[in-house]
């Protein structure tokens, strides 16, 4: 067997697991208990000026004037 052969069947085999094995574990980390209270502020990014609009920078507003 040679070194093509061999990498070929760790990649098609074991890699495949370790990725797999790796997602897996992303999915569960983003949906552990009490991940919530540490996500509220990232979950809300959308809705923060639902009531009000963010000002605008200085730079956009001069631009506005000027033109």
């Amino acid at each position: 067997m040679d070194t093509y052969e061999l990498l070929r069947d760790i990649a098609d085999s074991w890699f495949l697991l370790f990725l797999f094995s790796f997602f897996v574990g992303c999915v569960i980390w983003a949906f552990r208990p009490g991940s919530t209270e540490a996500y509220k502020d990232t979950i809300n990014i959308p809705f923060r000026h639902d009531d009000m609009p963010a000002s605008e920078p200085a730079t956009v507003s001069a631009e506005k004037e000027a033109s």
